[in-house]
């Protein structure tokens, strides 16, 4: 069996990624995975915190480039997507070269990959952010070719009460999108706003592909590996019945 050395960088301030990515990625059959995290300062989301945040990541990458990770996931979206189009690409191939030998990959990346591995065009998002922030979530996606139907904002600044959202009020948020003419719904475009237990439910309910950050995260650690996407329980994206490698 494979074993996978998975690092992550994240914000101080969340506790969902060292969670939820090793409850999904531990349901593999063919692999196993050890989690190695390092943390950048942040505490509210706003573009000040987001821009302090990110200039710690050279120390961080060059941490978790002593444990030799296989993979290193940049684990914040926002952070990414909120510097304006293409960022997560820059930003890859900056750590890429801190790290030549482990695959790099960023949640905002992640996000932009499962949505093109359903086929999706048209898209709707929920998402934890300040209204301007989740804006440039949406233009984010919209200039890697999606077109955002519909989207909410449920505006929680602070990180720490991302974290503790309710599934209930999340699953209210998707329930008062038009999801007319819809290929995907994002039921949490953020890894700190919990999501796991929703979206298989929301698959149910909305007869349509839901993922997550997080679970387009762990379809993103499964290609870089070149493991089979065979993940139960987390939605179409973590069932496609391929094996496919970065």
């Amino acid at each position: 069996m494979k074993h996978v050395r998975v690092g992550l960088v994240v914000p101080s301030s969340n506790v969902t990624v060292e969670t939820e990515m090793p409850a999904l990625l531990s349901r593999h059959p063919e692999a196993t995975f050890s989690f190695h995290a390092s943390r950048m300062r942040m505490a509210k989301v706003s573009p000040e915190g987001l821009a302090a945040m990110n200039a710690q990541r050279e120390r961080c990458v060059l941490e978790l480039g002593d444990a030799g990770p296989d993979v290193l996931l940049y684990a914040c979206l926002v952070a990414l997507m909120a510097a304006g189009p293409g960022e997560h690409q820059r930003v890859e191939a900056e750590i890429a070269g801190q790290l030549a030998s482990t695959a790099i990959r960023s949640s905002a990346g992640a996000l932009t990959e499962g949505l093109h591995a359903l086929d999706a065009t048209t898209i709707a998002l929920v998402t934890p952010y300040m209204r301007p922030l989740a804006e440039k979530v949406v233009a984010y996606l919209e200039a890697e070719g999606f077109r955002v139907a519909d989207w909410r904002a449920l505006e929680v600044e602070d990180n720490t009460e991302v974290g503790c959202i309710p599934g209930d009020r999340v699953l209210a948020a998707a329930r008062s999108l038009d999801l007319t003419g819809v290929d995907a719904l994002v039921i949490s475009a953020c890894v700190q706003m919990p999501s796991l237990d929703l979206v298989e439910a929301a698959e149910t309910e909305f007869g349509l592909p839901v993922l997550s950050a997080a679970t387009a995260g762990a379809y993103s650690i499964l290609r870089a590996g070149g493991l089979p996407i065979a993940i139960p329980g987390a939605g179409s994206l973590l069932r496609a019945p391929s094996s496919v490698t970065a």
